[in-house]
């Protein structure tokens, strides 16, 4: 599913809404949820999962086309884990 598709089905449940602030609502939470996560904050959705932030040290890679040994620089990357009513859900629990 993307962001226009879920848009639209909340809109499709929510007839009393209309489409752009339903659009508005959407954008907000992906945008607060995007906000916390750069704060090194981690956001919680109880029955979803949680987003978080991991560090990767800095190393050293490979280039995989010519072989020769590349600094890969210290990131932080986004990280999910799943809440236990939805992993309850994907193995038909």
């Amino acid at each position: 599913m993307i962001r226009s598709e879920l848009i639209q089905k909340i809109a499709d449940e929510n007839p009393h809404l209309f489409q752009r602030d339903v659009e508005r609502i959407v954008n907000t939470i992906f945008e607060e949820i995007t906000n916390a996560m750069a704060r090194g904050d981690r956001v919680e959705l109880r029955g979803f999962g949680a987003f978080s932030v991991k560090k990767r040290d800095a190393r050293t890679g490979r280039n995989p086309r010519t072989g020769e040994s590349v600094e890969v620089e210290e990131k932080h990357v986004p990280f999910f884990k799943t809440g236990k009513l939805l992993r309850d859900r994907l193995n038909g629990k």
